[in-house]
């Protein structure tokens, strides 16, 4: 028989202990009763005593009252009164044996439940002791599972690390994955009965693990279907933006180091792509909130790319600012100014230049000093961003919306192998360049304008070397089903553009990954405008945002679909921006 655990021994023998003194507490009880009847008998052998004493001095007051006529019945009465006070001596005596019986036997019962209370006692101490052994076991026992969890997660991270190695080698598209929590339009705004409502607000998509979704496939009749997508990393519907950035934020270091970057918010309307690349869109400022933990990519990447060319050298880096929308299939410039210099959208088109890259002639190009004049730019241009509210989502987006920074990295080849007078003239010479580009790109309309103006400007630009690698935030538009959106009219056209860009997309993530001879990137301006991105010239992660409603499951399962598609496709490694070589001095 195994020995019993040692929580289950300790709850024995407290019950144990609780039965003997419930039987202890009886018997005292008995003992209260029995004391009361002896007591009782003590005061019915006073009333007899007391009445034999008055019988007594009754019989002397008759016996000296009547004299000798008295005499033969006194013996009799004498005799009888005799016989009464021997019964009752012999009644108290019986009284008296019984009580001392029931003393004694008081006495041994109450040593017999000491002893047992005394055991149980003993018991209770063992049983704690071996809790203590356990629980010092336990304790171990946790500290290992501590050590093989840190050791897991440490193994985790290299894994993860060799992934994202793989992915870079082989090109792939990062692909990340959001569940947002459950909202109150959820179920409002949908003529339903309770019963079908209730069942559309069922959360059928997890977050598995950090690399997992899982969602519960069900129609009414049929087994349910659990199915499984994989991805770099899926966020559940409690992390932060914090979180969030965090996993992004590693991307960013290689804008400074020669790569062009991409991150895009792909999903369904409602599923909090806006929010996750913006954060909380307020009616006047969108970044005004006073939780910064609320910020969205777009704002946190902004400063994250300021705090890393803040830590170069002054003066070796410029940031420009560009954003548009691509909006019914037509691409408008939101910083455009008109002659008053207020903002209004102004239409581009894109075109392939000659190195067969996207381009948008004539695109504004603000150059930015700090992460605040960027987001200044990016708010006034919101404003401009086309909304309009659905059955589905009160301030959906019907625009796809990119903001670009691109940034001009600065540096002289002629520093190489040069005396100390030529590299500190080189120096000067790189500072005044520096500092001069961009007050004339701000002078201007668009960077294509910006020339030196003077023959030492044209010089000293001719010496310098420039990269220019960008970051291309993308809030793209959500997919939606007319039938449950609600749409008419210009919306119903607008959700019609929506979702053939977003096909042609797919369309052309579809063709890289099968490696076809042409990739149809101009059957949409938006995959024209994002060429270069999708193509293969910049590292890009997909934000997936999900809703985890039974409501939307069809929508979901497309933009799992989608994104599982899109981390299939191998571009070959991303070119990395270098440097001119500079040719030697003839």
């Amino acid at each position: 028989m195994r020995p019993r655990s040692g929580p289950d021994l300790g709850s024995v023998w407290a019950q144990r202990l609780r039965q003997l003194e419930q039987r202890l507490r009886a018997k005292e009880e008995r003992i209260v009763v029995l004391e009361t009847e002896n007591a009782a008998l003590h005061l019915k052998l006073a009333e007899y005593q007391g009445l034999a004493g008055r019988s007594t001095h009754e019989v002397l007051q008759l016996y000296s009252a009547h004299g000798q006529q008295q005499k033969l019945q006194r013996n009799s009465v004498v005799t009888q009164l005799h016989g009464a006070i021997k019964r009752f001596k012999q009644d108290l005596k019986s009284l008296r044996s019984f009580a001392f019986e029931l003393s004694k036997k008081f006495q041994r019962q109450s040593q017999t439940y000491l002893y047992q209370i005394l055991t149980a006692v003993q018991g209770i101490q063992l049983q704690n002791e071996a809790m203590q052994i356990f629980q010092i076991k336990a304790f171990d026992l946790e500290q290992s599972l501590q050590e093989v969890t840190e050791r897991y997660e440490k193994e985790k991270q290299k894994r993860r690390a060799l992934h994202n190695s793989l992915v870079e080698l082989r090109g792939n598209i990062r692909v990340h994955c959001r569940i947002r929590p459950l909202l109150p339009f959820d179920t409002a705004g949908h003529s339903i009965s309770q019963d079908r409502q209730r069942t559309f607000s069922e959360k059928v998509a997890y977050a598995a693990d950090d690399e997992t979704v899982l969602v519960k496939c069900s129609r009414p009749g049929h087994t349910s279907i659990n199915k499984t997508f994989q991805f770099e990393r899926v966020y559940n519907a409690s992390e932060s933006q914090d979180t969030v950035f965090a996993d992004v934020a590693p991307l960013l270091t290689s804008l400074l180091d020669g790569y062009n970057v991409c991150i895009m918010a792909y999903g369904q309307t409602g599923s909090g792509k806006t929010y996750t690349m913006l954060g909380p869109q307020l009616e006047n400022f969108p970044f005004s909130i006073e939780d910064e933990s609320e910020l969205g990519i777009i704002p946190r990447a902004t400063q994250e790319v300021f705090r890393l060319i803040s830590e170069k050298p002054s003066g070796s880096y410029w940031v420009e600012v560009s954003v548009v929308e691509v909006y019914n299939n037509e691409i408008f410039d939101l910083l455009a100014k008109d002659s008053c210099g207020k903002v209004f959208g102004v239409k581009r088109d894109v075109v392939t230049n000659r190195e067969g890259k996207s381009d948008v002639p004539l695109l504004t190009h603000e150059t930015v000093e700090n992460a605040s004049e960027v987001l200044h730019l990016v708010s006034k241009s919101l404003q401009l961003r086309v909304r309009h509210p659905t059955l589905v989502h009160a301030h959906s987006s019907r625009s796809h919306l990119v903001v670009t920074l691109t940034i001009t990295t600065v540096d002289s080849g002629e520093n190489f192998g040069t005396s100390w007078e030529e590299e500190q003239t080189s120096q000067r010479l790189n500072k005044e360049v520096s500092c001069t580009f961009p007050q004339k790109m701000r002078d201007n309309k668009s960077t294509s304008s910006s020339r030196p103006s003077s023959p030492a400007q044209l010089e000293a630009t001719e010496k310098m070397k420039q990269v220019k690698t960008r970051l291309q935030l993308v809030d793209l538009a959500g997919s939606e089903c007319v039938g449950m959106s609600g749409v008419t009219g210009a919306a119903l056209r607008e959700t019609s553009f929506i979702n053939r860009s977003l096909s042609a997309l797919a369309d052309v993530l579809g063709a890289i990954a099968e490696q076809r001879s042409h990739v149809p990137y101009r059957n949409s301006k938006l995959t024209h405008l994002l060429q270069d991105s999708v193509g293969g010239d910049a590292k890009l992660l997909v934000m997936l945002c999900i809703s985890p409603d039974q409501k939307y499951l069809t929508e979901s399962m497309q933009s799992l679909g989608f994104g599982t598609r899109a981390r299939q496709v191998q571009r070959g490694q991303v070119k990395k921006k270098n440097f001119p070589v500079p040719s030697k001095a003839k």
